[in-house]
């Protein structure tokens, strides 16, 4: 357990926050324990910190999850059922699936984080989301110590959002494992979103196989994304906003060329935040050592000594623009990190 530790490896913005403690979580029985010793401390669940922003230091304990490994549970001719625990990182879990050509997850390929957050934050790319292969998802209360399995129902997954972000639910619940099913056979490979299709016809693949979609995703994102080793970021810093069919005819006669995506509710549409902070002129903006990245306008950088507040400034000129200009409300994909309310 360290103490006063520093927290700028442990979130990709590399924000030089500090914990008042942090520890690393290699077992449930090792959570059960802090629990027991230091049940009044405010406590915050971390995984590879790549959806977060912190505000100022943390004052209370900061659980790193660090715990590993991956079991299959159950395998037919048509699926598979794979217990993962929460520590892995997601891209390794997505390319051990790609080799093994257990199909569901590879347009998932690259997204920064781990195993555990995945569920809460119901990670999405490319047409996928992974509310799509999981079957449930396994906590320990941090308050009770008690364990708690939510079925894929209970999670309550939509668009970026979970049962673990209602404000109740928000830092409640340690995510120590999660179920998947994947598929071995009669599964539909998506290539229809985004830039997928293209890369694969520049390539020359006209079946692909699992690992053609993969890397499509992966060069398509590096070619778009910036790497937070080098420059501090959290990929996608807001949700792309839905409005109604009635919103869009309106903005059209302004911008007769403004994209959207049809959603399951014939009512919405689902508009690219991205192309609307580039339109508003955002795209390579900078304040200071916060920024607007200049090849992907969704995206928020710390240049180097950004602070928390710094990017969240940013961010509230951004959505203000936004909502002045075109009269939609932007929401953070990202979670900010404050003592007077842990994650808003």
């Amino acid at each position: 357990m360290l103490k006063n530790a520093s927290l700028k490896k442990y979130n990709t913005f590399g924000i030089d926050a500090k914990a008042d403690w942090l520890t690393e979580i290699d077992s449930v029985e090792q959570v059960l324990t802090i629990i027991d010793d230091l049940p009044d401390m405010p406590k915050l669940i971390l995984g590879e910190g790549s959806n977060v922003l912190f505000l100022n230091d943390f004052k209370g304990i900061v659980l790193h999850n660090n715990i590993k490994g991956k079991k299959i549970i159950e395998e037919t001719e048509d699926y598979i059922i794979v217990d993962v625990n929460g520590g892995e990182i997601w891209h390794d879990f997505v390319m051990w699936a790609v080799e093994n050509n257990y199909g569901g997850i590879e347009n998932l390929a690259l997204i920064p984080g781990k195993v555990g957050t995945a569920p809460m934050q119901n990670i999405g790319a490319y047409g996928v989301e992974v509310k799509d292969v999981i079957e449930s998802v396994y906590t320990v209360d941090i308050t009770t110590c008690e364990p708690k399995t939510f079925s894929k129902i209970a999670c309550d997954f939509g668009y970026r959002h979970s049962v673990f972000k209602l404000p109740e639910n928000k830092g409640q619940y340690f995510i120590h494992k999660v179920r998947f099913k994947l598929y071995k056979k009669d599964y539909q490979i998506n290539t229809s979103y985004g830039a997928i299709q293209s890369v694969l016809e520049r390539k020359n693949i006209k079946n692909p196989a699992l690992k053609d979609v993969a890397e499509a995703v992966i060069e398509i994102r590096r070619s778009k994304l910036p790497d937070p080793k080098v420059t501090g970021n959290a990929g996608s810093f807001f949700k792309n906003p839905f409005v109604k069919l009635s919103k869009l005819k309106k903005l059209q006669e302004t911008y007769p060329e403004i994209p959207f995506y049809k959603t399951e509710n014939r009512d919405l549409v689902k508009i690219p935040a991205g192309w609307l902070i580039d339109q508003a002129g955002w795209k390579g903006k900078r304040f200071g050592d916060a920024g607007v990245h200049h090849k992907q306008a969704l995206v928020l950088v710390n240049y180097g000594k950004a602070t928390g507040m710094d990017i969240k400034n940013l961010a509230d000129k951004i959505i203000a623009d936004i909502q002045d200009k075109y009269d939609i409300i932007l929401q953070p994909e990202v979670n900010f990190i404050d003592n007077d309310n842990r994650t808003q």
